[in-house]
């Protein structure tokens, strides 16, 4: 990739092509590229300048075998045990690189919160409305948007729920 291509980069041509679809085109503008992949919750609070809650990670795990989308805020983990509980499920494991590539139609680091290549329930926490604006990735590890935690999670389709993992 040439430095001049590093150095803008846009959303990814699905995410791009959803946001249109949602009627949320104008987004676009709003997206911001770095040189540098911003693939951990911590790369891309440092690159945006935002604190480390603001932004949204998009994980993807296999309840029962069946994907499943988590939408966490970036200084939080998500509790397994409550999200098994959650979905009535026997077992919640993290999905493999294979498996949210298959699910959403992104590599991990550039997952998007909506957009994706399958339909999945979404759940995402409440923690997220702490924030008037929290930053998701646009579909690339190099690529973050803005939104308010209301309407992204709105835009994903998620239930709200508690499955931040608490303090010991």
């Amino acid at each position: 990739m040439s430095d001049s291509s590093r150095t803008r980069p846009g959303p990814h041509p699905r995410f791009a092509e959803a946001l249109h679809e949602l009627g949320l085109s104008e987004l676009i503008g709003e997206v911001r590229g770095f040189p540098d992949e911003t693939r951990t919750a911590a790369q891309a609070a440092e690159a945006i300048g935002c604190e480390l809650a603001q932004i949204t990670k998009s994980l993807i795990f296999a309840a029962d075998g069946v994907p499943i989308l988590v939408l966490m805020d970036g200084a939080s983990r998500v509790d397994l045990d409550l999200v098994r509980k959650e979905l009535g499920a026997e077992k919640v494991t993290r999905a493999n690189a294979t498996l949210v590539r298959d699910t959403t139609g992104y590599a991990i680091g550039g997952v998007p919160p909506f957009g994706h290549r399958t339909r999945t329930r979404v759940l995402a926490d409440r923690g997220l409305l702490d924030h008037a604006t929290v930053w998701a990735a646009a579909g690339t590890p190099y690529t973050v948007f803005p939104m308010d935690p209301k309407t992204l999670i709105t835009h994903a389709g998620g239930t709200l729920v508690d499955v931040r993992e608490r303090p010991a």
